[in-house]
C-alpha cells in the first residue's frame, strides 16, 4: 500500500472512530434536558463568548434565523442572556449565564466520567498507547488549523 493510500485508509478509520466515540458520549447529554443544537451553541458561547448572533451562527454553521430560534430557547431556559453593545446599539451580544456554565460543566463531567470508566478498564500498556494517540490527534488537529502543537 502506498503512503497516500495508507494515510487515506487511516484517516477514514480515525474519522469513523471519532464519530462513534462522540455518538456514545452524546448519550450522556440527554440528562441535561437541553437539545444537541442548543448544547452546541451554549458550548460556543461559554468557551468563546460573548458573541453576536451572527458570530454564533457562523461558528455553528447555521443561518441567523435558525440561531435566533436556538438563542431564544436558551434564553427562555435561563442559559444565556442578550446584552446590548455599548458602542453599536444595533448589535446584541449573547453571553452565558451562571446556570448555562453549570449545565455545560455538568454535561462535560458526565461525558468524561463515562469515558474514564471505559479507559480505566484498559491495561497499562494500552493506556500508554492511548496517551500517545491522544497527543498525536492533538498534533494532527493543530496542523489542520495551521498552528504548531
Amino acid at each position: 500500500m502506498t503512503k497516500g493510500k495508507d494515510a487515506e485508509a487511516l484517516a477514514d478509520q480515525l474519522h469513523s472512530a471519532a464519530i462513534h466515540l462522540l455518538r456514545q458520549l452524546r448519550r450522556e447529554d440527554d440528562a441535561s434536558g437541553v437539545s444537541a443544537p442548543r448544547l452546541s451553541a451554549l458550548s460556543v458561547v461559554v468557551f468563546g463568548g460573548p458573541l453576536t448572533l451572527g458570530e454564533l451562527a457562523r461558528a455553528e454553521q447555521v443561518k441567523p434565523p435558525t440561531m435566533t430560534r436556538i438563542v431564544t430557547g436558551l434564553e427562555k431556559d435561563g442559559l444565556v442572556r442578550r446584552k446590548g453593545d455599548t458602542r453599536d446599539r444595533r448589535l446584541t451580544h449573547i453571553e452565558a449565564t451562571p446556570k448555562g456554565h453549570k449545565v455545560l460543566s455538568a454535561g462535560r463531567a458526565r461525558r468524561v466520567e463515562k469515558l474514564a470508566s471505559a479507559v480505566g478498564q484498559m491495561k497499562t500498556r494500552e493506556l500508554a498507547e492511548l496517551r500517545r494517540g491522544v497527543q498525536l490527534v492533538r498534533d494532527l488537529v493543530a496542523s489542520m488549523r495551521g498552528k504548531p502543537a
